[in-house]
């Protein structure tokens, strides 16, 4: 029996790891940039818009709200 991942699950997986690749982060660091501005959270919300986007649209529309919002996403970046 397979097991069963609802699409918004889903789709927070794979913009996740998407997100984390494209800025060299581990998964500890995800999860403190998740705590601290609600990605998962954000993504789950706008999932009827973005699952006709593609993962790098969700991309493109997570780093225009990280920039409109001055937030730091890289290791390297000053806290």
């Amino acid at each position: 029996m397979e097991a069963y991942m609802s699409p918004k699950v889903f789709m927070q997986a794979e913009i996740a790891n998407a997100f984390m690749r494209k800025h060299k982060l581990t998964a500890k660091d995800f999860l403190i940039l998740d705590k601290k501005h609600n990605i998962l959270q954000f993504i789950e919300k706008g999932y009827e818009p973005f699952h006709l986007m593609g993962n790098k649209g969700i991309l493109k529309e997570l780093e225009f709200v990280f920039r409109r919002h001055r937030c730091q996403t890289s290791r390297s970046a000053p806290a």
